[in-house]
């Protein structure tokens, strides 16, 4: 069955119109009720977690009430990271996760994702399971349900990342954290305060609004300029939910997921601690990675991109450690998703007693990225699959051959053929991008056959 609701991370969309309440109260019901089937007669207990989006209030009571709708007990967690989740279930035994979140969007809009019994995201199959009982009239449970507040989530959350990182002594290190005025605000400076950290804190002054407004790991800017005024061993910006991190160094240069997956892999390897000897990444992660690992004699899973076909490669090898570009890292180890308070102290970790500046992970190459908008997909289509493409990409590609690499793949979601070059100088990636996107338009231009 085609899913019509859920995306690659839960169901997205403007709240209150899209994403209403009346469509999160079902959606809630309905997963609840997919539970109960197999609850052997015990009441659902369902844990709700949301960021600070002024929406949250809003779509956790139409949560609440779906659960409650369906015999379940939903206990409301307030704001918290997305990481927390499967922490949380873990310790607590929940029968069911929600987290009401958008990530990195924009404050208007909301999101609904569930987490599993086992601590995971949900299936596909599970997710169609969901939406296939969204269409048929709601069974009567035995019972109503309830709703009750879980007190002291915030500080069970704490627990976990100091029982991971309890031997981390940050005594003497001047951190600038970014919360992006999301669900990392109150979280993140109070646990690298526990471990002796001095920190400075931006955007951690929620207002409903201004989540990931102009911070945040989607917009460096304000992180960028404060650490180039001095002062600082290394920045860190959040994005919204709190499930991934980027870094910026003492000289203001932005240090993204590959160069701290590098990093980390490296510590975690000559710790003994890297697990099957293995790192898995997506197609975005940059050449330097693979020629880093290479030398070190770590293996590389490449997959799709996405943190959930990330987390399937880890699982498939009995592997632990991997993550995006983008800056989402998940540690098996610690917990069955990214977390960005944790990836930003593993790297610390990782470093020693060395400021960011001083990082010995990796040689990014120059990557340059275009997107090319075509009119519709059926020119997305034409382009993507032209020869003269297909032979340009193969003719770049082996001139790059052991130096670089290319990349050409079709939006998903968009009009869109995406133009990746990865090369040893500035000069050859621009030209090689400009060779191809040209390919790419001309054959986008070419009359359908």
């Amino acid at each position: 069955m085609a899913r019509r609701l859920f995306g690659t991370d839960g169901v997205r969309g403007v709240a209150g119109e899209f994403l209403s309440a009346e469509l999160t109260l079902a959606l809630a019901r309905a997963a609840t009720a997919r539970v109960a089937r197999s609850a052997a007669g015990n009441r659902p207990r369902v844990l709700v977690i949301r960021d600070t989006r002024e929406s949250g209030e809003m779509l956790e009571a139409a949560v609440a009430a779906g659960v409650a709708a369906a015999g379940g007990l939903a206990l409301l967690g307030g704001v918290l990271p997305t990481p927390a989740a499967p922490l949380l279930i873990g310790r607590y035994g929940f029968d069911l996760g929600v987290v009401l979140s958008a990530s990195h969007n924009p404050f208007a809009d909301n999101g609904v994702k569930f987490f599993g019994a086992d601590g995971d995201k949900l299936s596909d199959a599970v997710e169609e399971e969901i939406e296939a009982l969204l269409d048929l009239q709601p069974a009567q449970p035995a019972a109503i349900g309830g709703v009750s507040q879980l007190h002291g989530t915030l500080d069970d959350y704490l627990r976990e990342l100091q029982t991971r990182f309890g031997g981390l002594d940050l005594s003497g290190r001047r951190i600038l954290l970014d919360c992006a005025h999301g669900a990392t605000y109150k979280a993140a400076p109070e646990i690298f305060r526990r471990l002796g950290a001095h920190i400075d804190v931006l955007a951690d002054a929620p207002d409903g609004r201004n989540i990931n407004a102009g911070c945040g790991s989607t917009h460096l800017d304000q992180l960028v300029d404060a650490m180039r005024a001095g002062g600082h061993d290394a920045g860190f910006a959040f994005d919204g939910d709190g499930d991934r991190v980027l870094a910026v160094d003492g000289n203001g240069t932005v240090v993204d997921g590959d160069e701290l997956i590098a990093l980390s892999a490296l510590h975690l390897r000559a710790q003994g601690r890297l697990r099957g000897n293995g790192v898995a990444v997506t197609v975005m992660t940059n050449y330097g990675f693979h020629s880093a690992m290479a030398e070190a004699g770590i293996e590389v899973a490449t997959t799709n991109v996405g943190d959930r076909y990330v987390l399937e490669a880890l699982r498939q090898r009995d592997w632990a450690f991997g993550g995006e570009q983008s800056g989402h890292i998940v540690e098996l180890g610690y917990a069955p998703s990214g977390d960005g308070i944790a990836s930003a102290l593993l790297t610390l970790e990782a470093l020693g007693g060395s400021a960011l500046s001083d990082r010995q992970g990796m040689e990014k190459l120059p990557q340059r990225l275009v997107n090319v908008r075509l009119p519709d997909r059926r020119a997305l289509e034409r382009a993507a699959e032209d020869a003269q493409m297909q032979a340009a990409i193969v003719r770049e590609s082996q001139l790059l051959e052991g130096r670089g690499r290319v990349l050409v793949r079709a939006s998903g979601t968009e009009p869109l053929l995406r133009v990746m070059v990865e090369a040893p100088s500035d000069d050859e990636a621009d030209a090689v991008c400009g060779r191809l996107v040209g390919q790419a338009e001309a054959a986008a231009a070419q009359p359908a056959g």
